[in-house]
Parts: C-alpha cells; structure tokens; sequence
C-alpha cells in the first residue's frame, strides 16, 4: 500500500516531455552573470608645480668669441673659466718668436728691393741719355723702362709685406673687447691656433636674460611679450618677472626642441650660469593633464574625447564620452583646459574597447 503512490509519481514524470524536463534542468545549473569587467583609469588632479615648469639657466644677452688674428702657437693664457675681466685687459699671447722671423724676413726682402729699384732706375737713366744720342735701339729703351717699372711694383709688394708682418706682430696679445665674464674656454696653452679659431668666450654682465628649451607642443600658442616666472633652484622663494624676448625659428638637430630667449625685467641677484626653473604665469591656476592614452579622436564631434567613469560603488559604475579642449604639453602628459574637473575618473587604457553606458567594475593601477 505505501509503494502504491511512490509508483504513481514515477509514472508521472516519466510521462512529462523531455524538452521541459531539459529546460528545467538547465535553470537550476546556470552559472550567475559575470561581474563588470574592471577599468584602468585614474583621478584628475592638479598638477603640481614643479612639474608644470621646465629647466633653464641663466646667461648674457650679448657674447663674444674671441680669436687670434693670425697662425701661431698659444704661450700665455692670463684668465680661467669664471673671472672677470676689464675692457682692454690682455687675456692671452701668442709666441712671437715665429711673427719676429717674419717680419725680419719681410725686412731683408724690402731691402733687397730697394736695391733692385736703384738699379734698374740707374739703367733706365741711361739708357735715356744714350737713346736721345741714337747710340742704343728702341728695344733697348724699352726693356730698361720694363725692367724699372718691375722693380718699382717688387718693391711695393715687399714694402706691404712688411706692414702686414708688422701688424701680425701686434696680434700676438688678445685683449678684452668690453668688460664681462669668461664663460668658456675653448684652447689652452701649447696649443697652435689658426687664424679665427676660437680661444674663449667673453659674456656681457650688463644684461642676463633666461634661456630655456621647448618642444612644439609646448611652444603652441606662445609668442613674443608672453609672460613667464623665473625661480633659481638655490632661491625657489623668490620669483623673478621675465617675458618671451624671441623664440629661435631651427630647432635642435638632437632634441627637436627650439631655444626662447627670456628678458628678465629685474635679473639682480642671478649669475650668469644660475640653474633655473620656468613656468608660464598664466599658470597659477589648477592644470589638469592626462596621459596622450586616454584621449580618443573622433571623426565628428569634438576633437578630442574621455571616457569618464560615475560610480555606483567602488566595484561598479558607467562610463560615458565627454568632450574636451587639450592644450600644451606639459610633462609628458596633455594638458586638458576645458571638460574636466579635479576629482574626475578617466579611463587610460582600452578606451577603443568601451561603449557608451557599459558596466566597468573596479579601478585598477596601469
């Protein structure tokens, strides 16, 4: 009697269709739906300054390369690298045992010429006299004349020889041009110099200007007047006004980047040689950069776009497209001057990977 109904619910589902009693199945064993996938990404934060500012160094507005005039063998080198100098003072010789030799042998040669030019005007003289005696031919007269007017031009030459050797002779001191600095030196004693090779450079301390080197994304939209801070590494307390002088129109065959010239409207208190950091003025407000990865190009629409995450919880949120306006370089990173805020998530990685609205777990560090 108690098999009776066990029997009969047997029956009964072994009389349902197989479809159902499969779907049935299916329902109970179906593994729940996979988390959101997580999200590399990162805050928006202000940039701080040290990093909005690039290096630079402070030399003069005017710089002179100084060389000998002429060939010969450097002896005395009166300055080292950093002095001071006067204008007129002498900052180096040359040998002048060998100019001496020269200019005695230009000596002997205006001698000889002299001699030469006597003679040959003896001979014109008489030469003459016995022409108009019709003793000697016309040929005669002629190659007399020819002979004096060589010597003549022999000693011209030898009398410039002579000054020109005279002159080199008074090349061998190199004195200062004007009042400054020596900034380099390019030779030392011992040394044999051509003509206009360099020796050292003078720099001019009446005038200092900021130099500093930038790229083309950190040159875009900046031209000359714009303003600019200056801060010493040694002194960071104490900024300093300076304004774009001009912007050198070749760019470095090396680092690809363009010098500007900075004029400094009060430079006391920096040497030339001062290592510096500059930043633009315009700066003093927060920057917020983000890395070139996270910037998606769209054919329409704004020029550039982020994928911005909203967060439900710390393992679950949305994301969403958000124009925005770049700006400059700055660090490696693109400056964004216009869509978004401090505090914002931005996705950095995978962002051709994302639709509008989709589900992104937690954030996660590149």
């Amino acid at each position: 009697m108690i098999l009776r109904p066990l029997l009969l619910a047997l029956a009964l589902c072994a009389a349902l269709p197989a479809p159902l009693a499969a779907l049935s199945l299916r329902e109970e064993t179906a593994p729940p739906p996979a988390p959101p996938r997580p999200v590399v990404s990162e805050i928006v934060t202000d940039l701080p300054a040290i990093q909005r500012s690039v290096p630079g160094v402070i030399a003069a507005e005017t710089e002179t390369v100084l060389a000998f005039e002429t060939l010969g063998t450097m002896s005395d080198l009166l300055v080292d690298m950093g002095d001071q100098v006067s204008a007129g003072q002498v900052l180096a010789r040359m040998n002048p045992e060998d100019l001496q030799a020269d200019m005695r042998a230009a000596g002997a040669a205006l001698a000889s010429a002299n001699v030469r030019l006597d003679t040959a005007r003896a001979t014109a003289e008489r030469t003459r006299a016995l022409s108009s005696r019709d003793v000697t031919s016309q040929a005669q007269l002629e190659q007399a004349e020819q002979a004096l007017a060589a010597a003549e031009a022999a000693r011209r030459q030898a009398d410039s020889q002579l000054a020109r050797a005279v002159d080199a002779l008074g090349f061998t001191s190199m004195t200062a041009p004007f009042g400054g600095l020596v900034s380099a030196i390019h030779r030392n004693e011992g040394s044999v110099v051509s003509a206009g090779e360099p020796v050292l450079t003078l720099a001019s301390q009446h005038a200092r200007e900021a130099v500093i080197d930038l790229t083309e994304a950190q040159l875009a939209g900046l031209s000359p007047g714009d303003p600019f801070t200056v801060m010493a590494e040694v002194a960071p307390d104490r900024p300093f006004a300076a304004r774009v002088d001009r912007i050198e129109p070749l760019a470095d065959a090396a680092t690809r980047t363009r010098r500007v010239h900075l004029a400094l409207d009060d430079g006391d208190g920096l040497r030339i040689g001062t290592l510096i950091r500059v930043s633009r003025s315009s700066d003093g407000g927060p920057v917020l950069t983000v890395p070139p990865s996270a910037l998606v190009r769209a054919a329409n629409g704004p020029e550039a776009q982020v994928w911005v995450v909203a967060r439900e919880a710390p393992d679950r949120g949305t994301v969403s497209l958000r124009g925005v306006t770049t700006g400059p370089e700055v660090a490696g990173r693109i400056r964004i001057t216009r869509g978004l805020a401090a505090g914002d998530e931005v996705v950095i990685r995978g962002v051709h990977s994302l639709r509008d609205g989709m589900s992104v777990g937690r954030a996660v560090s590149p």
